[in-house]
């Protein structure tokens, strides 16, 4: 990534309050994460977990939200913001008339595993050119917004005190309490730091007498925080032609791992609108077993084995709580300890980002029935069986009966991969997937000499297989379609579906296949705008929402790895260059990109990472 793509200039945050989403970057600590503005605001932190409730919020409610400003007093002429090389610990730079004044944003993080970790937020200030005045207001809102709390002085700084949260904030400079926040006012001279440690504690455990901004204790905190993230990272395996913007992905999908428990969330936010003033906001600080069976492919590809042995203990103790019945021993979706009954709420006090209202707690999602999630866990088991320290006899026999349950519901209607809210529909996706599912478990048995029933399985492998063919083919427009016709013999409707790219990717059809090739003609002609690709058309196929929404950026690194399968090599890598473009100045993508190339939906995406991996690897491998 150049210096161009690193600046952000001009001035931010006019609109309401509200930065475009895409000027933002996220720091965490593997337990929870934060979004920092260009503008050196904090607007987006929950404590202890990604799924927590709030602390600062002004990302959906720019006046009652709260947040953690910093910055100089002086007009801000430019604003720049980076990565420190290799690590996820974040620079905000600012530069005015009278300097340049530095942020630097990170959660310490010292090892692995580490027993005696503590959630700290660490803010640093420096004066790197000049001297400047520098005004920092803390106003934190607890609980979304919706419990009162207090402010009283400590030793080293200031508490916050709620009924169910305590918050620490430690500073090397002057903060007084006014009104429900901390506000402070200093000059920093070139060469010269502030330091902030934001902690959240128990008050009875607190000790307000001991100092935790150190100098030098906070520069020790930085530089093992980057040994942490240069020695993760210097496992990967991928030395492409790609390697930043792969690495900068493997670093985010890092940091939406729920360590303590393996768990691996879609996305730290909630709420970030689809449309802009639309109603499609939904909460993604879960685990989808989508997703994360997608990413745990994506690092098992780079190398990352921890990882995926990790999330596989995890979903183990899904498995063993897993309950048959109409919607199947599998949740779409999980909280990080594995709970599987997420309710919606809407916090009807919050005007959500930018006016988009409602902003939604939970996700209903959750009680859907979705069959492609199947596939998918199969399939990332099977390659962790493969490539990883391979499956306990326990484990397999979860599986087993998972697919037991599977082989007797496969051919029923569901929500399918985009958890649309318009009924059940017999979904060609969710069929493959089942075909993947049951694949799999007959390759694994075979690899490993596993008991299996293996005439039942492929019988009724061979089953789905037949009626993808027969019934997902819409023969005379020549193309694989969202939903199988109603009866064999029938010809489907012609309502395109982006996930259908993927056929090649889990070994349904070979890419040079005939009938692959014109699906990829078609939805080049119909879902393909540059290298944006919509994942379906609403108004031909309406999902239950009103309203619009962008280009699935998953999709648009599909279409790319779909390009190179099928031998379109150079239009693969022009495809994929222009996706680089739509990155923000991070290397960071929301869900969804808008068509002047705005950032929409929870932000940053796993989905969309995980993707980048896939089809940067595919096509460097089919470039030799």
């Amino acid at each position: 990534m150049n210096d161009r793509q690193k600046q952000v200039d001009g001035a931010v945050g006019e609109d309401g309050g509200y930065l475009p989403i895409a000027e933002h970057g996220l720091i965490g600590d593997l337990r929870t994460a934060a979004l920092v503005g260009t503008d050196g605001r904090i607007s987006w932190f929950c404590a202890p977990r990604f799924d927590s409730p709030s602390i600062f919020g002004a990302l959906l409610d720019a006046e009652n939200g709260g947040d953690w400003q910093i910055g100089p007093v002086a007009d801000v002429a430019k604003r720049q913001q980076y990565y420190f090389p290799d690590t996820n610990i974040l620079m905000t730079r600012m530069l005015t008339e009278n300097g340049i004044v530095e942020i630097q944003d990170f959660m310490p993080i010292r090892a692995e595993g580490d027993r005696n970790h503590r959630q700290r937020l660490v803010r640093r200030v420096v004066s790197v050119r000049g001297s400047s005045r520098i005004r920092t207001v803390v106003a934190p809102r607890m609980n979304y917004g919706r419990d009162p709390h207090k402010v009283e002085t400590q030793p080293h700084g200031v508490r916050f005190t709620s009924e169910a949260l305590d918050l620490s904030l430690q500073a090397n400079v002057t903060l007084r309490p006014e009104g429900p926040d901390a506000i402070g006012e200093f000059d920093l001279t070139e060469g010269r730091s502030a330091l902030f440690v934001l902690e959240s504690t128990k008050l009875s455990e607190a000790d307000p007498s001991v100092d935790l901004v150190d100098t030098r204790a906070a520069e020790e905190l930085f530089h093992s925080t980057v040994r942490f993230w240069r020695q993760w990272l210097s496992q990967s395996t991928y030395a492409g032609r790609w390697r930043e913007m792969v690495h900068r992905s493997a670093l985010t999908l890092k940091l939406l791992t729920h360590e303590p428990t393996g768990a691996m969330v879609a996305a730290p936010t909630l709420g970030l609108p689809e449309q802009l003033g639309g109603e499609r906001n939904w909460d993604y600080r879960y685990v989808w077993i989508r997703d994360a069976s997608f990413s745990l492919h994506a690092l098992l590809r780079l190398g990352f084995t921890r990882e995926a042995q990790a999330f596989i203990s995890w979903l183990t103790s899904c498995l063993r709580e897993a309950q048959d019945g109409d919607r199947g021993p599998l949740r779409v979706l999980y909280s990080i300890d594995g709970a599987a009954e997420l309710p919606e709420q809407v916090l009807d006090h919050w005007a959500g980002y930018r006016g988009s209202a409602p902003v939604r707690v939970g996700n209903d999602a959750a009680g859907q029935l979705q069959l492609d999630i199947y596939g998918e866990l199969f399939d990332s088991v099977y390659l962790f069986n493969k490539h990883g320290a391979g499956i306990s006899h326990d484990s397999w026999r979860d599986l087993c009966g998972i697919l037991d349950w599977l082989l007797e519901h496969w051919d029923r209607p569901d929500a399918g991969i985009w958890e649309t809210r318009a009924g059940q529909q017999h979904h060609t996706y969710s069929r493959l997937m089942c075909w993947v599912a049951v694949e799999r478990m007959i390759r694994m048995a075979r690899q490993r000499g596993l008991p299996a029933d293996m005439e039942r399985w492929m019988a009724e492998r061979d089953k789905i297989y037949h009626q993808i063919m027969e019934q997902g083919w819409n023969a005379r427009e020549q193309t694989f379609v969202q939903r199988l016709s109603e009866e064999e013999g029938q010809s489907p409707e012609h309502i395109l579906d982006a996930s259908l790219l993927m056929m090649p990717m889990v070994k349904f059809l070979s890419a040079d296949d005939p009938r692959f090739r014109s699906t990829v003609q078609a939805i080049g002609e119909n879902l393909v705008t540059d290298s944006l690709v919509f994942r379906y058309d609403p108004k031909v196929s309406p999902d239950g929402l009103d309203g619009q929404e962008g280009t699935f950026s998953i999709c648009s690194f599909w279409w790319v790895e779909a390009l190179s399968r099928t031998g379109r090599i150079e239009e693969a890598r022009v495809a994929l260059e222009k996706m680089f473009t739509y990155a923000n100045h991070l290397g960071l993508y929301a869900e969804q990109i808008g068509m002047t190339g705005e950032h929409l939906g929870n932000f940053p995406q796993a989905f969309t990472h995980l993707a980048l991996i896939s089809a940067a690897t595919s096509l460097n491998d089919f470039m030799g």
